[in-house]
Parts: C-alpha cells; structure tokens; sequence
C-alpha cells in the first residue's frame, strides 16, 4: 500500500534524473540478475526501504516490502556488519541505485537523528516532534522518517491545525485579534496554538481559553515559571535552540512536546552502499 502512495514522487525523481534523453544507452544495459548487497556502515536506525524498493520496482522490477520489512525501523550496529540481500537485473540495479540509496540514506539519516532526541526525553514522557522546515518534495519521506525514529509530526501542512505566529500577531494587531481570525475560518474541529514569546503572552492565552501553546525561545528558567502557571488543560509545547547538547535542560516536568526543526534539515549523514556481483 505504502509503495502506491510514493509511487509519484518516484516518478518525479526519475525524470529529474533525465534518462529519458539517451533511451539508447538504456537499451544496451544488460540484464544479467546480478545478487545485491545493501551495507549499513554506520550505527544508525533504517528507514526509507519503502522508498528504497520502490526506485527499483518502477524500473520494472518485482521486490516484495514484506521481504525488507523486518529491517526498517531497527537499529543496526555498524560491528554487526549487516547486510541484506536480493537479486535485480543488472540494468535495473545500475539505472535505479543512485536513487534508492539517496532516500535511504537521507531517510536513516532522519530516524537515526530524532531517535537520539527521543531516546534522551522518554524518561520525562516528552514527545519529540517535527517542524515544517522540510525539504520542498520530500516532505513525506521526512515527516515518516521521524515517526520511524520514535517523534511524532507536529503537523503535515498548514492547515491540519492553525498555528498563531508572530507575523499573524503583528499583522493583525494582536493576539486576540489573530486567534479570532483563525477562529472565523470556520473549521470546527480545527484546533488552534498560540506561539508565545513571554509570561504576559502566556497569561492572555490562558484568558482567551488557547489550550496549545508553544513556549518559542523559553529560558529553562522561564519554561519552569510557565509550568507552574499552566491550566491542567493545556499542553506546552517548547520550541527553540534546543539540540542534543542541551536537551536534558529542557526535560521539565510539565513540558508535553518539544519541537526540533534540525531533525528534518540538520541530521548527519549516515552512510549505506549497495553493492552487486554477476551470478553465474
């Protein structure tokens, strides 16, 4: 199910890749079943295989998720030396590897970085979330490789639930005036949060009845002032500077989420190769 739902922004891919203008050296690739080996080379938690199988099957080949999906979400040990083994049409193997490990990579890349996050927060029951700061096309890859790591996605587009920023604030003259703005769109079950940037801010939301809030560049300190002030209603949401560094200064008590805009656009590389022999 998961490949028919990816299988346009495959095509997508391909065509960026511009094969279609020699269709004469596609033609003289041989189709040799070669046996491939996918390398994990690095300590890291996989995702992507859905993406990964997909490149190759819209070549025209026939790989089966079932038969990768016990790897995708685990973590893998470099010293383990874990590879994972299928056949391909040489021609298909070559045309469709650049592809397929670039979203494997970028996608374990992802996991492998928020489950860092999340595995630092569990002890205080603090979710990790995503942001919006995704790449332009690979947004669906992105916000499920975080969900693979363990985060949760804050949200998948504007309009899933109505976030009350600064601009809004400046635009429309307040907060109270742009959380009656959105509140006039005329989405009923629509939730709304409200971007605070001090205690007076959060005071006027808990007034206007707000039950999101994010705390946007909180001190720790101020974080545990807010804490002490929230409605048992309310969710917190802390936003801002927080990194794997700092995090456990942010694990407070009273803290239900913390949003990382680094999961999708800063994650360091992890290194994956496929490799592939002629059977005789």
């Amino acid at each position: 199910m998961i490949q028919n739902s990816i299988s346009n922004d495959i095509a997508n891919f391909f065509t960026e890749d511009d094969l279609q203008r020699n269709p004469y050296y596609i033609s003289k690739l041989p189709e040799d079943i070669v046996k491939c080996k996918l390398k994990f080379k690095d300590d890291l938690t996989v995702s992507g295989l859905p993406w990964f199988i997909e490149a190759f099957n819209y070549l025209g080949a026939s790989l089966d998720y079932k038969d990768f999906k016990e790897y995708e979400g685990s973590k893998i040990l470099k010293k383990n030396k874990t590879e994972v083994t299928f056949d391909l049409p040489f021609n298909i193997a070559l045309t469709g590897e650049r592809i397929a490990l670039n979203l494997l990579q970028h996608s374990s890349s992802i996991a492998t970085f928020t489950n860092l996050f999340v595995e630092k927060a569990k002890a205080k029951k603090i979710k990790i979330l995503d942001t919006r700061k995704t790449t332009p096309g690979l947004r669906a890859l992105e916000k499920y490789s975080v969900r693979t790591g363990g985060g949760f996605n804050h949200r998948l587009g504007q309009t899933d639930m109505w976030m009350v920023k600064d601009n809004h604030k400046s635009f429309f003259g307040g907060v109270e005036q742009a959380i009656n703005f959105f509140k006039d769109q005329g989405s009923f079950y629509n939730p709304i949060e409200l971007e605070v940037h001090d205690l007076d801010e959060l005071i006027e939301a808990q007034e206007l009845n707000i039950k999101h809030v994010m705390l946007d560049n909180f001190s720790p300190e101020d974080i545990r002032k807010a804490v002490s002030v929230k409605n048992e209603s309310m969710t917190y949401e802390v936003s801002g500077g927080v990194n794997l560094e700092n995090l456990e200064s942010y694990l407070i008590d009273g803290v239900d989420a913390i949003s990382v805009g680094k999961l999708t656009y800063g994650a360091p590389p992890v290194d994956i190769s496929l490799k592939y022999e002629k059977k005789v």
